[in-house]
């Protein structure tokens, strides 16, 4: 075999040395423009999980690596007076330079042809059975092939430049700065004795108010010396090709092109923030290296690499941008507790949640525990310390929740004629005596030409209030939970088929007319809708109004008024759908003027000693709809019109959107209308485990959290939760306590048993003996 690897960096030295190593007689060529000593940047970090792969998939290198790094376990952050230092992480740094010697002294002991100072494309090796696209971030050959490779580049707004400095570090390091510019931040760890990597970010109006678009790179530093004169403790910044830059995000709808593949940044970027770059590029070596040791011919072998390694990719990818987007927003956290803001910190990439950081710093733990407590006493509630976030209650106006775990509103689709029958008194019953704060109900429409099936539950005449009556005078009498009727009207959405025969799809037979902000159907084969006119307005209003009397006389704790998910009042929120003219259209502003009289109207009817809510989709997933500033302006306007509560969801405004799903995917939206609109949010969304309940609610993200499916399938998933924290006095009937205490009981032990399991499970760790033996003689 001939293989030629065009860019002599981790990605290409790493997977020539695997190769040539299991196949020796392959000739194996890394070609690299740059000197065989030259490196820009400074160091690199890999953690003790990556340091595992690294051993398995050639221990001679890792060994050599090992000598090499310098190793810490603890990760220190510095914001607001404040230090936070969380132990337990397990990482190592290296010099960037020293990597790629080690690794080029490594490939030339196994026979690999090193050319260096050479610029090289594909046709310089028509023999080549194999050739790397290894070339680094701005990839030339991804660049020729741009219209094969298909790569998206999604340029960020914070700017950021790679420096060093001879500060020593005994962790890693988060230094966050406020000046009267805006707040800078250092990401810093030691890689060397002697020398540690200092990349230095801000925000771009900060960037612009500092004047440092118009500094060079010693002029920069000298600056942000000035910024860091505390932190560098007399230290100064060393400069290597510093450049103030945008971090490009990169992905490649192929990565595979004949016989030449991407990899490293030539095919996927990730976020310095999580130290991915390296790991991500010499992790790809490893997985094409095995995607030949399976067999087979050059195609197939880069065919399986493609489709088995993308995954993987993906969902680094995905952490390093969550990360990314986090430092991006960190004026919105900064008004936060040290302690909650430097939890935010350790868990802004979801791959650290509440219960891992309770595994490797409790003491951290306990302390964010503790505050979040703090906090919610100082709101006059009755908090205990000694529970974790979803245990603390929480309060709206006149109603408070004994939790912050919520029943989210899920359509049954099984009503007669809108009426909830004994399937509903069951279902809602049964979640409210499982411990749950607040219970929701389906989205209930508030007419009968405002059903989105001909299966959804309504509150439009007398037989519903009564049946809906039933429900809430059971709830309140025999659980602790508080139950909120969620209103709404389907518009363009509504005469459609049971969710399990067709969703959102056109009712063959039966359909009623339906109306809309504009007279654009859902599918191209779903009815036209006819676009509301102002009388059509004033009778949809009134049919709100009419249904939250019901509701206060049914005896609900709360009123939610559905503004999401492309029904009738979302059609109007979303440019998407709005294509109206008139005083209704156009601008925000505009959009908003009927949600918002729909919502005034109920609120003043509604008890003032109870809370209202909205829910909203904070995006539409596609181009053209609704934008952040958007968002934010929808729930600053109805909060100014009484709202205490968005209930923040996405999508399904269109049916072409291209969401993006993933563990907790909607919790940045409830996080930024949170802190950047000033109002109390609920999040949704992909959210199944009490653990990241936590998680969302201590990184002060949401204030209440609803799980969907999981309570589907557990009704009691708040006690079960609650025997996994050891909070005892969550409420259940007393007809339940025997088997209450044997939850506890047997929680209790499972729990020990898991942590102890947690615990060998961990990757170990590769920090050197503090006292090496001498090796023996070979």
């Amino acid at each position: 075999m001939r293989i030629a690897v065009i860019g002599g960096g981790p990605a290409g030295l790493y997977f020539a040395i695997l190769m040539k190593r299991d196949f020796p007689a392959a000739r194996v060529t890394v070609v690299e423009r740059n000197r065989a000593d030259d490196t820009f940047g400074f160091g690199v970090v890999f953690s003790d999980a990556t340091l595992d792969t690294f051993q398995q998939a050639d221990e001679p290198s890792y060994r050599a690596i090992a000598e090499s790094f310098a190793y810490w376990d603890d990760i220190e952050i510095h914001a607001k007076g404040s230090v936070h230092r969380i132990g337990g992480n397990g990482f190592c740094g290296c010099s960037r330079r020293t990597l790629l010697l080690l690794l080029q002294e490594r490939a030339r002991a196994l026979g690999v042809e090193m050319e260096f100072r050479r610029e090289a494309k594909p046709e310089d090796f028509p023999d080549a059975d194999l050739i790397l696209a290894a070339d680094g971030i701005n990839s030339p050959i991804r660049e020729r092939w741009r219209a094969h490779f298909r790569p998206e580049l999604d340029l960020r707004p914070n700017r950021f430049a790679w420096m060093g400095s001879t500060r020593p570090f005994d962790a890693f390091t988060f230094f966050f700065r406020e000046r009267p510019e805006g707040i800078f931040i250092a990401h810093c760890y030691q890689y060397e004795a002697g020398a540690s990597t200092w990349v230095l970010e801000t925000d771009p109006e900060t960037f612009a108010r500092a004047g440092l678009d118009g500094m060079g790179e010693e002029e920069s530093a000298r600056f942000l010396e000035g910024v860091f004169a505390e932190e560098l403790q007399g230290h100064r910044l060393i400069t290597n090709r510093s450049l103030w830059r945008r971090f490009p995000m990169i992905r490649c709808e192929r990565w595979v092109k004949d016989n030449v593949v991407l990899l490293g940044d030539a095919k996927a970027s990730a976020h310095f923030s999580i130290g991915s770059g390296t790991k991500l590029a010499m992790e790809d070596a490893i997985a094409l290296h095995q995607a030949f040791l399976a067999g087979g011919d050059v195609a197939t072998c880069l065919n399986r690499f493609e489709t088995s390694r993308r995954e993987d990719v993906e969902k680094t990818q995905h952490a390093a941008d969550v990360s990314l987007v986090w430092f991006e927003h960190v004026k919105r956290f900064w008004h936060f507790h040290p302690t909650k803001f430097a939890f935010g910190v350790m868990t802004r990439s979801k791959a650290i949640t509440w219960d891992n950081l309770s595994l490797r710093a409790p003491d951290f733990v306990a302390e964010a525990q503790r505050v979040f407590a703090e906090e919610a006493q100082a709101a006059g509630l009755p908090a205990s310390p000694a529970r974790p976030p979803m245990f603390q209650p929480f309060a709206l106006r006149g109603m408070q929740l004994a939790n912050r775990v919520v029943v989210s509103p899920m359509c049954m689709y099984s009503a007669e004629e809108g009426g909830p029958g004994d399937f509903h008194f069951s279902h809602y019953t049964a979640r409210a005596l499982g411990g749950a704060g607040l219970v929701f109900t389906e989205m209930t429409c508030v007419s009968r030409d405002a059903r989105i099936t001909p299966g959804c539950t309504g509150m439009w005449n007398d037989t519903q209030e009564a049946a809906w009556t039933r429900i809430v005078d059971f709830v309140h009498a025999r659980s602790a939970a508080k139950i909120c009727l969620q209103l709404g009207h389907a518009g363009r959405k509504g005469a459609t088929k049971l969710m399990w025969e067709g969703m959102d799809q056109p009712l063959a037979e039966g359909a009623w007319p339906i109306i809309s902000a504009s007279a654009t159907p859902y599918y191209p084969h779903s009815q036209v809708p006819r676009a509301m006119t102002r009388a059509d307005m004033d009778r949809v209003r009134e049919d709100f109004v009419a249904a939250t009397r019901r509701a206060i006389r049914s005896g609900f704790d709360m009123v939610e008024l559905h503004c999401a998910h492309g029904y009738l009042l979302a059609s109007f929120l979303s440019p998407l759908t709005n294509l109206r003219t008139d005083e209704y259209g156009g601008a925000v502003e505009n959009r908003l003027r009927f949600p918002l009289e729909v919502f005034r109207a109920m609120r003043e009817v509604w008890p003032s000693e109870k809370p209202m809510s909205v829910r909203i989709s904070a995006t539409d997933w596609k181009d053209g709809g609704l934008s952040e500033a958007d968002c934010i302006a929808v729930a600053r306007a109805f909060a100014t019109a009484g709202a205490d509560l968005v209930d923040v969801s996405t999508g399904q405004t269109v049916h072409d959107a291209e969401p993006v799903y993933g563990r907790m995917f909607q919790v940045p939206w409830s996080d930024m209308i949170r802190n950047e609109a000033g109002i109390a949010t609920m999040c949704v969304g992909n959210i199944t485990t009490a653990d990241q309940v936590n998680t969302i609610l201590a990184a002060g993200r949401a204030d209440l959290v609803a799980l969907g499916r999981p309570h589907l399938t557990n009704p009691n998933f708040t006690l079960h939760a609650a025997a996994q924290y050891g909070v005892r006095d969550v409420a259940s009937p007393v007809q339940y306590g025997w088997g209450k205490d044997a939850l506890m009981r047997n929680t209790a032990r499972e729990q020990a048993d898991l942590r102890e399991l947690r615990l060998k499970a961990r990757p170990r760790s590769h920090a050197p003996s503090p006292s090496p033996l001498p090796r023996a003689a070979e």
